[in-house]
């Protein structure tokens, strides 16, 4: 028996390969941001669908007492130790530290990809959301309209920082694709395709948002990665 299936997780999502880094999630733009970087980095893992509405389980929640995808466990993790590990910013920074990809090595530069992964996690990821539930989701039923105009200026707010700064600019940080870019484009490509956003959030007066995300969109790796796990699983 190894660490992973003698994890309780295991009972419910069983490994066919445990030797492997193991994900569980689903095609969120939380969830995908862990797949486009695993395929970047070409490291091999066995994916796992974890519907939404499983997350509040035993065996999940074994894994992530926070009841939120994407989680993994690495067999071989520091020290050659498995490791547990949830929250997708988290799990983005371990990937790059544990391949040495993804991430610059210059103190400097790293930091700032680390700055821009913090405005996805604290802007860009709960802003989107909310206005995503407030316009499309439960939310939408509240006929207050406080709330959804209060999260579609911030969503426009935040894509004006970005517009700013990838003016003459290939990608976020140093001409590097990083795990800053990962974290963020899936959120502008959930708002177009699942919120109907374009108009609400004015993708039209964004060029150099809409030039990087169809550029980090192209990507072999994140047409692979958009699509794992399987969400029909």
């Amino acid at each position: 028996m190894s660490f992973v299936t003698n994890h309780l997780i295991n009972t419910r999502w069983p490994a066919k390969t445990p030797e492997l880094l193991q994900l569980y999630s689903f095609p969120t733009p939380n969830g995908v941001k862990v797949s486009i970087a695993l395929e970047e980095i070409g490291l091999a893992y066995e994916a796992h669908t974890v519907k939404l509405n499983e997350t509040t389980t035993d065996a999940f929640l074994a894994l992530n007492p926070n009841n939120k995808i994407p989680a993994i466990i690495d067999p071989d993790g520091p020290d050659g130790k498995p490791l547990c590990l949830w929250e997708s910013g988290a799990i983005l920074i371990y990937l790059a530290e544990k391949s040495g990809q993804l991430i610059p090595t210059n103190p400097g530069a790293r930091a700032e990809v680390l700055q821009w992964l913090m405005f996805q996690m604290g802007g860009v990821g709960p802003m989107f959301g909310q206005y995503g539930y407030f316009s499309v989701f439960a939310g939408a039923e509240i006929e207050d309209p406080r709330p959804r105009q209060r999260f579609q200026d911030e969503g426009r707010r935040l894509l004006a920082v970005l517009e700013k700064h990838l003016e003459n600019r290939t990608y976020l940080v140093a001409e590097e694709y990083t795990i800053a870019d990962i974290a963020i484009w899936p959120w502008i490509r959930a708002a177009k395709l699942f919120y109907k956003a374009d108009e609400a959030l004015g993708y039209d007066a964004l060029p150099n948002v809409m030039r990087w995300w169809e550029l980090c969109m192209a990507r072999p790796a994140s047409e692979r990665g958009l699509l794992i796990p399987d969400r029909d699983a």
